[in-house]
C-alpha cells in the first residue's frame, strides 16, 4: 500500500508544518481507490479536513475523529485489531508534544505484534520520533511555501523530500535528528 511495508508499523516524522504529510494521507487514498481498498484514518487532533477531496477518494475512508492522543490511541486499538482494514493511520502530526510523551512503548510493540500476523500497514505520523521499534522510518524534509497553493498535487508529491531509515538505520538517524 502506497509503498510501505504491509505487517509493520512505518512512522513518517514531520517535524514542520507544510511539509507534505497531507499529501502522502491523499496519496494514500488515491492508492486506495486504485486497489479497491479502505483507508482507517485516525485523526488524533480533529484536523482533517474532506471538503477538497473529491467523493471518490472519501469512498474509502474511515475517517475516526479524535480530540486528544489519547482518544486516538484506543481508537486504534479497536482498528488495529479488527484486521478487515489494510491500511491504518494514526495521525498525531498536531496532538501537543505533553500528549505525545505520555504514550507508554509498550503499545508500540503490542501493535507491532497484533500488525505482523495480519497484512495490515500501520502508518502513525507525527512531529518527532515517538514510535519506537517502528519497521520503518521516514523524515519529511521539506517545506512549502504560499507558491505551492498554484500547484498540482501530482507535482508536489513529486517535490517532496525525505529520509528514510530502516529498523537497523532507524536508532542512528533518530539520535542525529
Amino acid at each position: 500500500p502506497g509503498g510501505f511495508a504491509r505487517s509493520a508499523i512505518t512512522e513518517i516524522v514531520s517535524p514542520q508544518h507544510a511539509a507534505g504529510s497531507g499529501l502522502v494521507v491523499v496519496s494514500l487514498l488515491q492508492q486506495a481507490v486504485l486497489n479497491h481498498q479502505f483507508v482507517a484514518l485516525i485523526d488524533g487532533a480533529d484536523s482533517f479536513d474532506p471538503c477538497p477531496l473529491p467523493a471518490s477518494l472519501l469512498s474509502r475512508l474511515l475517517w475516526v475523529r479524535c480530540q486528544t492522543a489519547d482518544e486516538a490511541l484506543k481508537a486504534a486499538d479497536l482498528v488495529v485489531r479488527d484486521r478487515n482494514l489494510p491500511i491504518v493511520l494514526l495521525d498525531l502530526q498536531i496532538n501537543p508534544l505533553a500528549q505525545l510523551r505520555k504514550i507508554p512503548a509498550p503499545v508500540w510493540y503490542r501493535w507491532q505484534r497484533i500488525v505482523e500476523q495480519t497484512a495490515t500497514t500501520l502508518l502513525v505520523m507525527a512531529p518527532q520520533p515517538i514510535v519506537s521499534g517502528a519497521h520503518t522510518k521516514v523524515f519529511l524534509k521539506t517545506r512549502f511555501d504560499l507558491d505551492a497553493l498554484a500547484k498540482t498535487s501530482a507535482t508536489l508529491v513529486s517535490a517532496i523530500s525525505c529520509e528514510v531509515a530502516e529498523r537497523h538505520d532507524a536508532e542512528r538517524i533518530h539520535a542525529s535528528a
